[in-house]
């Protein structure tokens, strides 16, 4: 990171205006002549209840350190799969096109995302010409991305799932599950379609994606996001399990993990804000 930060400034776009659907982007953007890289944020909440605002210190980071950095308000809830990976689609090849207006490089885009959101930034980076996605026109660009940060990502909707039905029916259920198999049914709707849209079953599939460099970054302990897929026969938890996949299928990943206990916020932001700065 840099020792000096940056003064930035923050504006609210509507990136589908004139469409009749609003599609805000929170973009934060470092003060200067540019051209800067620019990564787009993903906000958690497993796919129904998170916003931008949760996106702003991470955000804010990012702008300061010289990376332009967007909050995305894409689709979720009952909008259902694959609404959000449609506006995520979109809104990299809406940053490609105007870039050059915003002061953003069109060539050096990423994209980040916390949880739901981790998971729908690496789904988007793999498969950036996938015709489920593509659905909102806009020629002359494709959703690429150069690097890609999840934090804490839920990766497979399928095993977390059956993780939380599983431990709610046990003797002792953990407070973490509170409504969470409720926000898959209502996202994901089907099994089928938390198996369409899973990063590392496509993987396990030998489905033809693309592998930007990507970092994992991991706190502990984190039993709703780092437990082993009992359905899958898996040996690894997911993480370590999706890290071994992703480079069997020659894609650049590195690992970060930390003791939550005795950390911050902002024990997350710095290796991502590093990352960026290595890749973008």
């Amino acid at each position: 990171m840099p020792n000096e930060s940056l003064t930035t400034t923050t504006q609210e776009i509507d990136i589908l205006a004139g469409s009749g659907r609003e599609l805000t982007l929170r973009l934060h953007t470092p003060v200067g002549a540019g051209p800067f890289p620019v990564v787009l944020d993903l906000h958690g909440g497993a796919w129904c209840k998170g916003h931008i605002d949760d996106c702003g210190l991470r955000d804010d980071t990012l702008a300061a350190a010289g990376i332009a950095a967007g909050a995305l308000d894409f689709r979720d809830g009952a909008d259902g799969y694959p609404t959000s990976n449609q506006d995520i689609n979109y809104a990299v090849r809406w940053v490609k096109a105007n870039g050059k207006d915003l002061k953003l490089d069109p060539n050096r885009v990423g994209l980040v995302g916390q949880s739901s959101g981790g998971h729908l930034a690496m789904l988007a980076a793999m498969r950036p010409n996938d015709a489920r996605y593509t659905e909102i026109p806009l020629g002359g660009v494709d959703a690429t991305v150069q690097a890609v940060v999840m934090v804490w990502p839920v990766i497979n909707p399928l095993s977390r799932y059956r993780h939380a039905h599983r431990e709610r029916v046990s003797d002792n259920p953990p407070a973490w599950i509170g409504d969470i198999p409720e926000r898959h049914d209502l996202y994901w709707v089907t099994d089928e379609n938390m198996t369409d849209g899973n990063p590392m079953l496509a993987l396990e599939n030998g489905e033809a994606v693309q592998t930007p460099p990507a970092l994992w970054i991991q706190g502990s302990p984190d039993p709703v996001h780092d437990y082993r897929d009992l359905d899958s026969g898996a040996d690894l938890n997911e993480p370590d399990r999706f890290v071994r996949n992703y480079q069997n299928a020659g894609g650049e990943i590195e690992m970060f993990r930390f003791e939550k206990a005795s950390q911050t916020e902002m024990t997350a932001i710095e290796p991502t804000v590093a990352f960026f700065q290595k890749h973008l």
